[in-house]
């Protein structure tokens, strides 16, 4: 066997033992991020501010909800499940900073509700990120100079 086909078996076989390790220290697993991204997205459809502008974008949501449990289940628990492109479905949308701030309040409060406090904290300070990241690409594609960093 090639040392690169040794080096790809042993990052292929690791994959399940981190997720497992995580699942262990986080308290989260597929059913919990399933139950996170539904309650967080009800509460996203239902609010004043965000709901529009997923409503306007979003006709058919259990898709969406089963691809974002996906995208959770990649990020918290490092699955690999998800193989989107997050930033062009957000570039171009009607948000700034205060929108992010919006979406970081409702997944804090959701994450707070429905994981283990080592969950919620995990999956919060990912959500922060990702926050950041998105709202730094949107800035970016605006060309308006230096991004919004918050």
């Amino acid at each position: 066997m090639s040392s690169i086909q040794t080096s790809s078996s042993r990052s292929l076989s690791a994959r399940p033992a981190i997720t497992a390790s995580l699942e262990a220290w986080t308290g989260l697993d597929d059913e919990v991020l399933r139950e996170l991204v539904h309650a967080f997205y009800g509460k996203i459809r239902n609010d004043s501010v965000l709901g529009p502008i997923f409503a306007a974008r979003i006709d058919d949501w259990p898709p969406h909800l089963d691809r974002m449990t996906s995208f959770w289940s990649s990020v918290a628990l490092m699955t690999g499940r998800y193989h989107g492109a997050p930033v062009p479905k957000h570039v171009g949308l009607p948000i700034d900073w205060s929108h992010f701030e919006r979406w970081l309040t409702l997944f804090r409060e959701t994450a707070m509700e429905i994981c283990t406090p080592a969950g919620a904290a995990h999956v919060i300070e990912r959500a922060e990120r990702i926050a950041r990241s998105l709202n730094f690409a949107i800035e970016d594609a605006k060309g308006t100079g230096i991004p919004k960093l918050v």
